[in-house]
């Protein structure tokens, strides 16, 4: 849920990334570009299931305002993540960002096909990895009405 400091609007972001190398550049990122939302990470799509629907160990996890979802995961992968969620009145109004090293049009298209709000393929430099989360970051916290 979308909450205001009086001149930005702050979010909880989840972040679904098995890659601690990825985890760490997002991190990165968040804290170069002095983004203020709290950045949450699961490791697999299950704790990333578990995290939305508030069971198990995340029974007090906030309600993201955004999700970047890796496709290649652990246990669950990204899409049956992306199918279950958006199958959930409650959960499928979360925007969420595909954030994956995936190219393969077949991921794009069943992306989109399972209502995904973008498909963003990571970049392999540093520089530009920590650009696109800003980027991410800009549009849908800044520019993009979220719902409350």
């Amino acid at each position: 849920m979308p909450v205001t400091d009086g001149s930005t609007k702050m979010v909880d972001v989840l972040l679904v990334e098995d890659d601690p190398g990825d985890v760490l550049m997002t991190r990165e990122a968040f804290e170069h570009h002095k983004i203020r939302n709290q950045l949450h990470v699961v490791n697999d799509g299950d704790q990333a299931l578990q995290f939305l629907h508030r069971t198990g160990e995340y029974t007090g996890a906030p309600r993201p305002g955004l999700i970047l979802l890796d496709l290649n995961l652990p246990r669950r992968d990204g899409l049956e993540v992306l199918a279950e969620l958006k199958q959930d009145p409650g959960l499928r109004v979360i925007p969420v960002v595909i954030l994956t090293t995936s190219q393969a049009e077949e991921d794009i298209l069943r992306s989109y096909a399972l209502h995904a709000n973008a498909y963003v393929s990571k970049p392999v430099d540093f520089e530009r990895f920590m650009e696109v989360i800003r980027q991410i970051d800009s549009f849908f916290i800044t520019v993009v009405e979220l719902p409350r």
